[in-house]
């Protein structure tokens, strides 16, 4: 069934706003910027690593390292994907053992791309600390994984799909639910709704769910994703 945007939970303004708390927070939490890596699982968590970086650039006057992590070979689903899976590169800018690394990623749903990414960082060396920050945590956890940083935590249907979009691969900055055609009404959320999360694995409120029709059925659809961004 096609998918429909049914909510922008995210525009160019609050994604950047999101961002800059996000490295606040790592920097805070980490105390300061020694030995701090920044880790983007590809493909988004790439450029939302160099934007990280760049804002604590501006506040500390440091600019981190920055590796990207191609996680294919780690999926415990690679053989659900395709017969020929494509594998991109992996660039670490150094020796990983006793860094403290921050996995960085747009969507949190089951928790199946941090696991791998886990492995494919451990392959790589043994840092002194991992730590994992996502723009989006949607819930429907299939493993024991939770974010330490959250840009925005959103309840969100299995029938529904997070897609991020990023200027730097998509030509755009923002955030959208994607839901089947027969779905409630679209509805906009004005500023992102953003709160603050905290150290680790922020909680914030959610924004309430449609109301309830006259004749007593809820507009809300069934509960979660495939993968646009799936994991």
């Amino acid at each position: 069934m096609p998918l429909i945007e049914k909510t922008r939970i995210m525009d160019a303004d609050t994604l950047t706003r999101t961002l800059r708390r996000m490295a606040h927070e790592i920097v805070e939490r980490n105390g300061g910027t020694e030995a701090l890596w920044l880790v983007g699982i590809r493909r988004r968590g790439v450029p939302l690593a160099q934007r990280l970086a760049g804002f604590v650039a501006e506040f500390e006057g440091v600019r981190l390292p920055i590796g990207t992590l191609d996680i294919t070979l780690y999926r415990d689903d690679l053989t659900l994907k395709a017969d020929h899976p494509q594998v991109q590169k992996t660039e670490i800018p150094g020796d990983l053992t006793g860094k403290r690394i921050v996995l960085v990623d747009d969507v949190l749903y089951t928790g199946r791309t941090a696991r791998a990414a886990l492995d494919a960082l451990m392959d790589l060396g043994r840092p002194a600390i991992i730590q994992l920050a996502v723009l989006v945590d949607r819930g429907h956890r299939e493993l024991p994984i939770r974010a330490d940083y959250v840009g925005k935590n959103v309840p969100t249907s299995k029938r529904e799909v997070i897609e991020v979009r990023l200027q730097e691969i998509d030509g755009r900055d923002e955030v959208m639910i994607m839901g089947p055609d027969d779905a409630s009404p679209s509805r906009e959320l004005s500023g992102g709704g953003e709160a603050g999360s905290r150290g680790s694995g922020g909680r914030e409120r959610s924004e309430a769910g449609p109301k309830p029709r006259p004749d007593g059925v809820s507009g809300e659809a069934g509960m979660d994703e495939a993968e646009g961004r799936a994991e």
